[in-house]
């Protein structure tokens, strides 16, 4: 069974957290909730609550198949925690599947080698990407390699299927 980590942090997206939290479910994979500490309660930015079912310091790269990054504001504080941060970089090293939407693709600004790699995000956070040396592109969902990224949650479903099918 391969098993995904979604990031958790306050200010996330709860429409970028839920549904790819039920959609990886549904397609049987074991997904963990992983946020800077263990069985906290994080809000979403209209106030939906979600406990994380794991800390970024007690997890490795090496028990996961992927990674998905919501957007929202949580990106800004996911990497503030050095754990999380180090935990995407071995996921990058590894070429294991990094997913990003809205402003989850901060995470990638600061976590992954992006240069030369198409990528996409909330239009907000372009120059971020482009300075980090990505090449930014307005398209519903971006794959470089093992990367894929989104703008909104409009997108969702085209990054799930992108995403299902990376792993298949």
């Amino acid at each position: 069974m391969k098993k995904i980590a979604i990031l958790l942090e306050n200010l996330f997206d709860e429409r970028e957290l839920i549904y790819p939290y039920f959609r990886l479910l549904e397609e049987g994979y074991e997904v963990d909730l992983i946020g800077t500490k263990k069985l906290t309660d994080y809000a979403s930015k209209v106030g939906l609550v979600e406990t994380s079912t794991h800390s970024s310091a007690e997890i490795s790269s090496k028990d996961y198949d992927a990674v998905f990054i919501p957007g929202g504001f949580s990106p800004d504080f996911m990497r503030r925690s050095k754990a999380t941060v180090d935990f995407v970089k071995d996921m990058d090293k590894e070429e294991k599947l990094i997913a990003a939407i809205c402003h989850g693709p901060w995470m990638l600004a600061s976590c992954c080698d992006i240069k030369d790699k198409k990528v996409t995000s909330y239009s907000s956070i372009k120059d971020d990407l482009v300075n980090a040396g990505g090449i930014y592109v307005d398209e519903p969902v971006v794959q470089a390699g093992h990367i894929i990224t989104s703008r909104t949650p409009k997108d969702l479903p085209a990054l799930l299927k992108a995403m299902i099918n990376y792993l298949k």
